[in-house]
């Protein structure tokens, strides 16, 4: 069995990226401390702040959020958010295999418009990923209001 076999999985992540549908964030979580396999250990309605409440500081999880934003009224998109938590406390041997099983988790979160790797929930700023979103974005027609 893969590392993101659970049909679960695919199923929050098709949640998320609907626009129509309130879920905008998961956070897979491995089954238990020497497992591979992960599994949709939470989800919610409130964004990257509720998410993080989630995080623990003896796991590692794969967060996706979805964000609306926008440069003005008529300037409306969804962005999408992977956070990669690696929790300060995490065993050496869990960390050393995160970064082959982030590429099995791409594939199957394949949409997304910047990667955010945290160790602190300080690093998961709501203001902050807003602004890295809008440079990624590409065109910012708001710059003279911008915090960049």
């Amino acid at each position: 069995m893969g590392i993101c076999d659970d049909p679960e999985i695919l199923k929050a992540y098709d949640e998320v990226c609907d626009d129509k549908n309130e879920v905008n964030w998961i956070l897979l979580t491995f089954a238990d401390t020497k497992s591979n396999i992960l599994k949709v250990g939470h989800k919610g309605t409130g964004g990257i702040d509720e998410l993080k409440e989630h995080l623990k500081e003896d796991e590692a999880a794969f967060g996706y959020v979805r964000v609306p934003m926008s440069n003005d009224p008529l300037s409306q998109r969804t962005k999408f958010v992977l956070v990669s938590w690696i929790g300060q406390q995490l065993s050496y041997m869990r960390r050393a295999r995160l970064s082959v099983q982030k590429s099995d988790v791409t594939k199957v979160l394949r949409y997304f418009s910047i990667e955010v790797p945290a160790t602190e929930r300080t690093e998961l700023d709501a203001d902050d990923i807003l602004v890295q979103l809008k440079k990624a974005g590409g065109a910012n027609y708001d710059r003279q209001t911008s915090n960049y």
